[in-house]
């Protein structure tokens, strides 16, 4: 199936500049410090907030010079085509970006709390065509403050670029939670087509094979860089380990694994998984016969009394068995009670450029010509190259996907950028993370609290 259109709004390039007469006021704000920031906000979305450097009151083009924060991004929305069709039928004319500057001196605010309304801009944004084409909304200075209808330059004026661009993705959507070995569905507006199957498991001690009953042999190279499972058994009511979940092909061929490599164990004295000693997935991917580490997830409860869930997902060089070396390309926080989105983005450059909307693909048994060689089960799935270290400087959105609070059903939705997929195996990849980081909701959950029955077998599956 085609992938599903998508729209993103940018916001970046942003810079501030006051009149030579309101210097002296301004004495306390120095462009190194950034002392002024904005709140950037879209209707029905939450507001995000930048920092906006100052430059000096006779420079005209912000891009001559030498800041460190140009061309940098400030915010990015992404909008579905769903979302897109609706603010269309409501007049597309009337939606606007609103950004509100403030002045912060002392740099504590940080957005964080009000500081010093300076004011307000509007950028009315047009999104007929949105979907197959980027456009510019904005590129320029505009006045704000009190004195925008003063003609002779001495209000204070902000540069700012905002563009939207197509960004099409594919959309994968769980058939039940994880650990009930689910279907996987690929979604195109109103039509499903199931493109994967989950099988959920447990590892023993014992169980030196990564993959399923039915998966590939494994090589000596991966079984160096896998840590052992420990077999005492007074742990086992202590640990969470040995999960595992698979993706499979329609064909039943093993194309993703998500496997918990390091327990999930509570810190001394507490019931938490503490950010000091976190539990640990590896992503792996089929290749020649074994599996290949492709990444690592990482995840831990935050510290104090925040219910808050953090993360960081590392990806794997080539030569990861023999130096070790991985980039970090995802870490944040996701609330406990309330779930959100696990997101991995690169984009830092407001000019990143955008991939052809009109890119399609089908899950056949044919391939491409520019497919990768040698993948797992020979299908094809899309335009692009295989996320790696090396494709990062693409930038651009790669992946996110829902994850529920604790104690809540979850079905994962997965939203894939079509540039960081060629084939079946690259998008089961990003399925099995969305697993993992699903799943990793449940493992770090309280030590007192029960795990649901599905999670809870392992105190069978570990007795030798």
């Amino acid at each position: 199936m085609d992938p599903c259109p998508f729209v993103r709004i940018l916001v970046g390039n942003l810079a501030l500049r006051f009149p030579l007469s309101t210097k002296p006021s301004l004495s306390r704000i120095h462009p190194s410090t950034s002392p002024c920031y904005c709140k950037i906000k879209l209707k029905n979305f939450p507001h995000q907030v930048g920092s906006i450097p100052l430059i000096h009151a006779n420079t005209q083009n912000p891009e001559s010079c030498n800041f460190s924060l140009q061309k940098s991004l400030a915010a990015c929305f992404s909008l579905s085509k769903s979302q897109v069709d609706r603010i269309i039928s409501k007049g597309g004319s009337s939606y606007k970006l609103s950004i509100e500057v403030y002045a912060d001196p002392d740099g504590s605010t940080c957005g964080l709390a009000s500081g010093k309304l300076l004011g307000k801009v509007t950028v009315p944004l047009d999104l007929r065509g949105a979907e197959s084409r980027s456009s510019v909304a904005r590129n320029g200075w505009i006045d704000i403050g009190r004195n925008k209808s003063n003609k002779n330059g001495s209000s204070a004026r902000m540069f700012l670029t905002v563009r939207t661009e197509p960004d099409p993705r594919f959309v994968f959507q769980f058939g039940g939670e994880p650990e009930c070995s689910p279907q996987v569905f690929q979604v195109q507006g109103s039509v499903k087509q199931a493109v994967f199957t989950c099988k959920f498991g447990f590892r023993s001690s014992s169980d030196r094979n990564l993959g399923s009953r039915t998966s590939l042999p494994e090589s000596n190279t991966s079984r160096n860089w896998l840590p052992s499972l420990k077999t005492d058994k007074d742990q086992s009511a202590k640990e969470r380990k040995g999960w595992s979940i698979t993706v499979h092909d329609l064909s039943g061929s093993p194309v993703a694994m998500a496997s918990m490599v390091t327990p999930f164990v509570p810190s001394p004295g507490s019931d938490r998984v503490s950010r000091s000693n976190p539990g640990a997935w590896s992503i792996l991917r089929p290749e020649c016969g074994t599996w290949k580490p492709w990444g690592r997830l990482e995840a831990w409860r935050e510290p104090g009394f925040t219910d808050a869930l953090g993360y960081r997902f590392d990806l794997f060089h080539d030569d990861i068995v023999a130096t070790g070396t991985t980039t970090t390309v995802a870490s944040s926080t996701l609330s406990t009670k309330l779930g959100g989105k696990f997101t991995m983005d690169m984009t830092t450059n407001i000019s990143t450029p955008s991939i052809s909307p009109q890119s399609s693909c089908d899950l056949g048994s044919g391939s491409r010509p520019g497919s990768r060689p040698g993948s797992g089960s020979g299908s094809d799935f899309g335009f692009g190259l295989p996320l790696s270290p090396q494709s990062l400087y693409r930038g651009g959105f790669v992946m996110s996907s829902t994850v529920e609070g604790v104690g809540k059903c979850s079905k994962p939705e997965v939203e894939v950028g079509v540039k960081h997929v060629t084939c079946t195996e690259d998008a089961a990849a990003f399925v099995a993370l969305a697993a993992a980081m699903d799943l990793s909701m449940d493992a770090c959950q309280s030590f007192s609290q029960k795990l649901r029955k599905e999670l809870r077998q392992q105190s069978q599956n570990f007795v030798d």
